[in-house]
């Protein structure tokens, strides 16, 4: 049965117009992507409307408008609690949406955070600290080499081929570059050397289904020390997806991890769980995207659902009926 669905969404190309810069909007999606979402959930006999962004929906929800569902992809244009931002309204107005609480959003968005939560549950992942000055960067213990990141960005902004250390000098150099730009802390991990995977979650609860185990593997064009900025953009030359299967041993230990940080984190309808081998070939949380991408042809999600044989279109319906089932 058909629902009344509103699509909330920030818009490149409205901000852009707005005088935003292209760093400032990385995260945000095209209207191919919406364009594909809409024709997806009109395939599925869902009534579909287009919102746009937050500040639109807030005003709409003030003025009384209402839908079935609000299928959220907004991320938010300012602050570290950004994605949490659509749902704390549709919360306020007590209006039904797609995805994690509030809480979960804000929560997943700053990687320490998540890290410390997944630390303290005792699952795997990498030893860490967060630098707020040059002089903490100067005084890091962990030993080289390093990887440095904004400690609340998405999308891979701010992880380029510099963001991998093995010098003091050098770590000093990039934190103060990434403090500059990104105007956050900073978070210093131990360098993962191993295999890169990221893994797909629908459903909620007991009903959480793991899509596919998605192995990113660099080629020879690519930067290697992590799935970067410009590995995403230029993905067709620079990176190669292969889907882990049974029986081999690290599939299965991925789609355990995935789960367990998945339940952990208490993230809703999906999300995508990235993690990295360490030098001893052991799977380790790097983060979780509780608003995985969702175009139709670029997104890891939608990838891993077509090697998996899982159309874009059965996604989209799978996240629709894990939301609505919740309410």
């Amino acid at each position: 049965m058909g629902i009344f669905i509103g699509l909330c969404y920030d818009l490149k190309a409205d901000y852009l117009k707005a005088g935003f810069s292209a760093d400032e909007v990385m995260e945000f999606d095209d209207e191919e992507t919406i364009i594909g979402l809409e024709n997806a959930l009109f395939e599925l006999g869902h009534q579909v409307e287009r919102i746009g962004n937050g500040r639109e929906l807030a005003l709409r929800l003030a003025k009384g408008d209402r839908w079935n569902l609000v299928f959220n992809i907004a991320e938010g244009l300012k602050g570290r609690s950004r994605e949490a931002q659509v749902p704390a309204v549709c919360e306020l107005f007590a209006q039904p949406y797609t995805f994690s609480d509030p809480l979960t959003c804000a929560l997943t968005l700053d990687k320490a955070l998540a890290k410390r939560i997944i630390r303290d549950r005792g699952l795997p992942t990498a030893s860490f600290e967060v630098v707020n000055s040059t002089a903490q960067a100067q005084a890091i213990s962990l030993p080289l080499p390093l990887f440095l990141k904004p400690v609340a960005e998405g999308s891979s902004k701010g992880i380029t081929g510099r963001s991998f250390v093995k010098e003091r000098e050098q770590l000093v150099t990039t934190y103060e570059l990434l403090r500059k730009q990104f105007q956050q802390p900073v978070l210093v991990e131990t360098f993962l050397p191993g295999r890169e995977l990221t893994v797909g979650i629908i459903g909620n609860g007991s009903n959480s289904r793991v899509v596919g185990v998605m192995e990113v593997i660099f080629t020879d064009q690519a930067e290697t020390s992590a799935y970067t900025t410009l590995n995403k953009d230029e993905y067709l030359e620079r990176v190669a997806y292969r889907l882990l299967i049974d029986p081999e041993p690290l599939a299965a230990q991925a789609r355990q991890l995935a789960l367990d940080v998945y339940h952990t984190l208490d993230c809703r309808d999906a999300a995508r769980v990235d993690m990295r081998c360490d030098v001893n070939g052991v799977l380790q949380f790097l983060e979780i995207n509780p608003l995985p991408g969702l175009h139709h042809i670029r997104s890891d999600l939608p990838i891993m659902g077509r090697l998996a044989g899982v159309s874009y279109t059965e996604i989209i319906a799978r996240i629709v009926e894990s939301a609505w089932g919740r309410y």
